[in-house]
């Protein structure tokens, strides 16, 4: 027999209290609200909201339209495209400056077969990817396998390409009626008022969220990129998953290559060139939303739109061609230092500092 002082009932009331309360509103405590409208988790989504206030006061008349929201969209699919190419690599931490040149290779590719062989547009698709993914195998080989830093590789990697290109076209645009037919349709035919990449950027982003979130394989590659070595320790693959992972973003690369050659209705063999500097924007504008310090799909779409916003809102107000470069830098610079920002509001917590883009939480 047990004797229960008057603080153990007391206690048991509080118990029995708290236990009612959580019953009738755990539904609400189970929910964080707070953390998921945090400015410091989807920051991006306030400055978009920002951008359009701003320029719907600015320009009443041609910003709040819905022609605007088509020319944000269609204009911007393809530099998402490109940015949904570098997910999986920068996930393991290695870089590929290659993939702008790879995009110029692809649609060059592409655009000769159709006008000097007379290939199917299909055909001549799978060719572009192909040749992508050759370049992907050499920038595997040349990372993985002797050992180059990737960043250094790529670049010469990319280098090489463009002087391919330039050798075998002359640095001449490849032009002909035979690329305005199927296969300018394939990324200039409309849906519901929206260019068909853009439906082409969404299904991606859909594969590589289900991919990188749901499966193990994607797992491996967040750990490797935020260990290396622990991820060895942990019987990771880690030399595998980073030359599949560079195999991935030239494939995705040759893909978007093509549908911009499909979008101008030529080979232009520099037309890759200017998607670089945005695409690598995106990436690390879109690792601070949602999955802070991991690059992740849906963070890259909000910064392609955030960005793409902002560039046509200037346009529309007849702003200096200088303009939109600006603004995708200082949009840039501020992504990472709040980044950095966080690094050290967390200091206190992980008890070092950490660059969160590649040292990304293993919590998160």
């Amino acid at each position: 027999m047990t004797t229960r002082l008057p603080t153990d009932r007391g206690r048991s009331k509080r118990r029995a209290a708290a236990s009612a309360a959580s019953g009738q509103h755990g539904f609400i405590s189970n929910v964080d609200w707070r953390g998921g409208l945090s400015p410091r988790n989807i920051g991006a989504v306030y400055v978009l909201i920002v951008i359009c206030i701003v320029f719907s006061i600015w320009a009443p008349s041609t910003f709040p339209t819905v022609a605007t929201i088509q020319q944000v969209l269609d204009g911007n699919a393809i530099t998402g495209l490109a940015g949904l190419a570098l997910i999986v690599p920068l996930a393991t931490r290695t870089f590929d400056l290659s993939f702008a040149y790879v995009m110029s290779l692809s649609g060059v590719t592409a655009a000769q077969l159709i006008v000097n062989q007379n290939t199917n547009i299909w055909l001549a698709l799978l060719a572009g990817i192909g040749v992508a993914l050759i370049i992907g195998f050499i920038n595997g080989f040349v990372v993985v396998v002797m050992r180059i830093d990737s960043f250094i590789a790529t670049l010469a990697t990319g280098s090489l390409v463009e002087a391919f290109i330039s050798f075998v076209t002359g640095d001449n645009t490849i032009n002909s009626v035979k690329l305005a037919g199927a296969f300018s349709t394939m990324s200039q035919g409309e849906f519901l008022g929206v260019i068909y990449p853009v439906y082409y950027m969404l299904a991606l982003a859909i594969v590589l969220w289900l991919f990188m979130e749901y499966t193990a394989t994607g797992r491996r590659l967040y750990a490797t990129g935020f260990n290396p070595d622990a991820a060895r320790l942990a019987n990771i693959n880690v030399n595998r998953l980073r030359f599949c992972s560079l195999l991935t973003s030239a494939g995705i690369a040759g893909f978007t290559g093509v549908m911009l050659a499909s979008s101008l209705s030529s080979g232009d063999p520099t037309a890759g060139t200017p998607y670089l500097l945005p695409a690598f924007a995106t990436l690390f504008v879109g690792a601070t939303v949602f999955k802070q310090g991991r690059f992740n799909a849906w963070g890259t779409i909000v910064a392609v739109i955030m960005l793409g916003t902002g560039t046509v809102g200037l346009g529309l107000v007849a702003a200096p061609l200088w303009a939109a470069d600006m603004f995708t830098g200082v949009v840039l610079i501020a992504a990472l230092g709040a980044s950095v920002y966080q690094t050290r509001a967390k200091r206190g917590q992980a008890g070092r500092m950490r660059w969160l883009p590649f040292r990304q939480r293993s919590g998160a």
